[in-house]
């Protein structure tokens, strides 16, 4: 089994997070999504991963540490990474293209924005399974249509009128991925474009139309991670699924005085806490330092300086410094706010 994971683009809608890291490295309750997405999908799928391959875009931003960290995530899972890269931001379909040496055997598509909570047992009967999660605006996402049998037969990007309420999230499996490939190299040899790129669905609706047989499967929770706001509510709900497992995670070499934690909490290495409370539903990166602060419901990365501030709702990059305001916040990697 192989898990192909797509993360070229830059992430434009979670700036200034993403001015200095790539948007799948920013962590939600104390981990790297990229890191999250695939370990959750190692744990749940019934075979055993031996290859991810990470398809990344340009090395100026996604440079050696990025590769070393997604290196070492496929080793620390026992799996072999490939590192692809997209030079040009062509579309899905053509993301994919770029790990074409990959494309062999049952494998998992992956894009990597969103983490689930998902029934990962797979259909014998079926050739590849699209995860879905019923919405309450269809109109904004790409949807399935399904035949009598189950089975989808369609796939229609944002319809205007109801087709469906089944949307797509990005998580695919392929029993033999090369069908999809073959099927890609038509989209990409033929120029088939759709937006003014090479799109996945293309080679999906190739191989539906040589009778290969596409069933759903089902998430419990579907979690965006594509701007601040919806950033913050996925770290949350995973703070709250790693809660109901018993995980509250405060490192043995927090500093804590006079500090009230509320559960469930993320408190990294070395952070040190004082004359404050933090929680519920904070993240708190390694070797930050929080004192005469309240901070609830955030995202708070490494080597952080938070003073006399109320935090709710809020995303603080790494390296930044905050003094003496309360606010919703979204504040980049090295910044400095007084009041």
């Amino acid at each position: 089994m192989k898990i192909i994971v797509p993360m070229a683009g830059r992430g434009s809608r979670l700036r200034p997070h993403t001015l200095t890291v790539p948007k799948p490295l920013v962590p939600v309750a104390g981990m790297p999504i990229v890191h999250r997405l695939v370990s959750d999908i190692v744990d749940v799928v019934d075979e055993k991963v031996d290859e991810i391959a990470f398809i990344l875009g340009d090395p100026a931003f996604f440079g050696d540490d990025v590769v070393e960290s997604l290196t070492k995530l496929a080793s620390d899972l026992g799996a072999k990474a490939s590192i692809y890269r997209q030079d040009q931001p062509l579309g899905t379909g053509h993301a994919i293209m770029c790990a074409k040496d990959s494309l062999q055997g049952p494998a998992v598509i992956a894009y990597a924005d969103t983490l689930i909570q998902a029934d990962f047992k797979l259909d014998p009967a079926a050739d590849a399974v699209i995860w879905v999660k019923q919405v309450d605006h269809p109109e904004a996402y790409g949807v399935v249509k399904l035949n009598e049998n189950k089975e989808i037969d369609e796939l229609v990007e944002k319809p205007a009128e109801f087709v469906s309420d089944l949307a797509v999230i990005g998580i695919y499996y392929f029993k033999n991925v090369a069908e999809l490939k073959d099927e890609l190299q038509i989209v990409l040899d033929n120029n088939i474009i759709h937006g003014g790129e090479y799109q996945i669905n293309d080679g999906i609706k190739g191989m539906m139309a040589k009778g290969k047989v596409f069933k759903t499967g089902e998430v419990e929770q579907w979690m965006d991670c594509g701007n601040k706001k919806v950033t913050v509510e996925t770290n949350q709900q995973v703070l709250k699924n790693e809660h109901a497992k018993g995980n509250n995670h405060v490192a043995a070499s927090v500093q804590l005085e006079n500090t009230t934690i509320i559960q469930p909490c993320f408190i990294g290495e070395n952070v040190v806490i004082s004359n404050s409370v933090v929680g519920p539903y904070a993240s708190i990166g390694h070797n930050s330092i929080i004192t005469d602060s309240r901070v609830s419901n955030s995202i708070i990365q490494h080597e952080v300086k938070i003073s006399k501030g109320i935090i709710e709702n809020s995303m603080i990059g790494s390296f930044a410094e905050f003094n003496g305001l309360a606010r919703d916040l979204s504040i980049g990697d090295y910044s400095r706010i007084d009041e």
